[in-house]
């Protein structure tokens, strides 16, 4: 089953979010996570991007 979570993050006065999603492996096949702590406006394009 394949997930989509973002969290909140505040450190400071910056303000930032957590993206984790699930990448098939080309090679084996495999599902792995891909998590990156990035500023809010720019989760959909992460999560967008194969």
């Amino acid at each position: 089953m394949a997930k989509k979570s973002v969290a909140s993050l505040q450190t400071g006065s910056k303000r930032l979010s957590k993206a984790i999603k699930m990448v098939r492996s080309p090679k084996t096949g495999a599902y792995t996570f891909v998590e990156a702590i990035m500023d809010p406006e720019k989760v959909n394009d992460f999560l967008a991007k194969k």
